[in-house]
């Protein structure tokens, strides 16, 4: 529930409950204290008149019943000398709590005997009365009385009076009845209504608090209680914190990987380098020593201290690579290329390298002669080497059998690209890791199977940067085959369709 609903909710309650309440208790402390003040019961119902005013009520009523005996008297002028008329009067009378008491004279003529014993205290009172046809209240009993003055058929002076059996104080206590109900009644919305937005409110707030100080403390394992079900603001602050603290301790593991891999970095290029600038020092050191004494030994050393600075060379450029990869800046510049005449130029450079290390290559091109894709040269050939260089670092064959097959399919909307060598392969549990940066199946890192553990990483992020997919299959002592997808550039009759990249991606 939204916090502003509660809020609405809480002012309506505010005005609305005590209401409800002060009613429903003045309806039951009203019976309470009729029942409680009546001498008589005469009645079962309760008139609330009769306790929000008791002296209007009892006028009121008493009018109606002294105006129907003065009709009747009008007919019959003595009909109050009969005694089952008085009692139909009594019967009457009841529905205001009250009762009948008719003198003759200073004797009692008539009193109902269910109410003989209250009329003999109030019989003693009755010379104290105002007199005529009046409303008076006894001094003693402070009930009220109304006076009904006649003549007897004897010529004598007769009285009827109405007993109330509600007493003139009845509304003061009343009063302190509503005042002290109506003050349990707002402590009681005071604390229903603090519980309940303490419960809704603070309570939420407060565990937020504590889960954010785990944050600063750097505990991202901290989970808010699980059973809160708000759905208003409250819910959406708590669905909010787990996603920051989801993020934020992703972000945390994603420094502390990173760490580890620069950590992992610097160890495999200061290892990858110690290597060539060794063999540099050795051979140099040679040189001057007149270690190589002839031309031919000379010209020896020198290509050998020239392909260890290629290989520095080499290995500073993956990393400055690198670096553009970590900061999604690698330079791309797409161009539309023939895949035919792309890919057969690529692979007279790379056959030549390769036979010169004694490797056969066998390249076979099963797309149309017009295909074409959308591609950056420099970096797609960066692809192509990094495969391969990766396939030659891992042939490992010493009966100079090593081969590398590159095969190129056609695949309807796309293109399929397979370099397939016939080295010691990659193990399952390996393949899937084999993209991932410094990841490095060959543990010994020996000067022959070195690498920084970036090329098939930075491959990768090439052709994905294409629009296109790589994946690898391998068979331990077979081979490994690397695949990679990307998509054509077909032209069709109202214009073209070209492959869109994100160049920061």
């Amino acid at each position: 529930m939204r916090f502003r609903t509660k809020l609405i909710i809480t002012s309506v309650v505010i005005v609305i409950f005590p209401l409800f309440l002060a009613f429903g208790m003045f309806l039951m402390g009203g019976r309470y204290i009729v029942r409680k003040q009546i001498t008589q019961q005469h009645s079962g119902a309760v008139d609330y008149n009769m306790v929000s005013n008791p002296i209007e009520a009892f006028a009121r009523g008493t009018n109606e019943i002294i105006e129907d005996i003065e009709e009747e008297r009008q007919l019959h002028p003595f009909i109050l000398e009969n005694v089952e008329v008085l009692q139909s009067i009594d019967e009457k009378v009841a529905s205001l709590y009250s009762y009948i008491i008719v003198k003759r004279g200073d004797a009692r003529f008539y009193v109902a005997a269910e109410n003989a014993e209250d009329a003999e205290s109030v019989i003693n009172e009755l010379s104290f009365g105002g007199g005529g046809n009046s409303i008076f209240v006894l001094p003693e009993s402070r009930l009220f009385v109304r006076q009904y003055n006649f003549i007897f058929s004897t010529g004598e002076p007769g009285s009827l009076y109405i007993i109330s059996g509600i007493k003139a104080e009845f509304p003061k206590s009343l009063i302190i009845y509503m005042t002290v109900s109506i003050v349990i009644i707002l402590l009681l919305t005071s604390i229903l209504l603090t519980t309940w937005i303490g419960r809704s409110f603070f309570k939420p707030i407060d565990e937020l608090n504590i889960a954010m100080q785990h944050i600063k403390d750097g505990n991202f394992d901290y989970m808010l209680p699980t059973d809160v079900k708000e759905k208003g603001e409250i819910g959406a602050i708590y669905r909010n914190y787990e996603d920051m603290r989801l993020r934020l301790k992703e972000s945390a593991e994603e420094k502390i990987e990173r760490e580890r891999q620069n950590r992992e970095l610097i160890s495999n290029i200061s290892h990858d380098l110690k290597t060539p600038i060794t063999a540099i020092k050795g051979y140099s050191q040679g040189l001057m020593e007149g270690v190589a004494a002839n031309p031919e030994k000379q010209l020896k050393y020198i290509k050998i201290i020239y392909n260890k600075a290629n290989d520095m060379n080499n290995l500073i450029n993956e990393l400055t690579l690198y670096s553009s990869i970590d900061n999604n800046r690698i330079p791309y510049n797409f161009v539309k290329l023939n895949v035919a005449e792309y890919f057969g130029d690529c692979i007279e450079e790379i056959g030549a390298d390769l036979e010169s290390k004694s490797i056969k290559l066998n390249y076979s091109n099963l797309t149309g002669p017009d295909t074409q894709i959308v591609a950056d040269p420099e970096q797609m050939k960066r692809v192509v080497n990094n495969i391969v260089s990766n396939s030659v670092k891992y042939l490992d064959r010493e009966d100079g059998t090593g081969q590398i097959d590159i095969r190129i399919l056609d695949e309807v909307d796309s293109i399929r690209v397979e370099l397939e060598d016939n080295g010691k392969g990659i193990a399952q549990k390996d393949i899937p890791n084999i993209f991932d940066r410094f990841y490095r199946t060959d543990a010994s890192r020996n000067s022959k199977q070195g690498g920084s553990g970036i090329g098939l990483s930075i491959v990768k992020k090439i052709i994905e940067d294409h629009g296109g997919y790589i994946w690898a299959t391998s068979h331990e002592g077979e081979g490994t085959c690397m695949h990679f997808v990307l998509r054509k550039f077909i032209e069709f009759a109202g214009g073209s369709e070209t492959v869109t990249v994100d160049h920061n991606s």
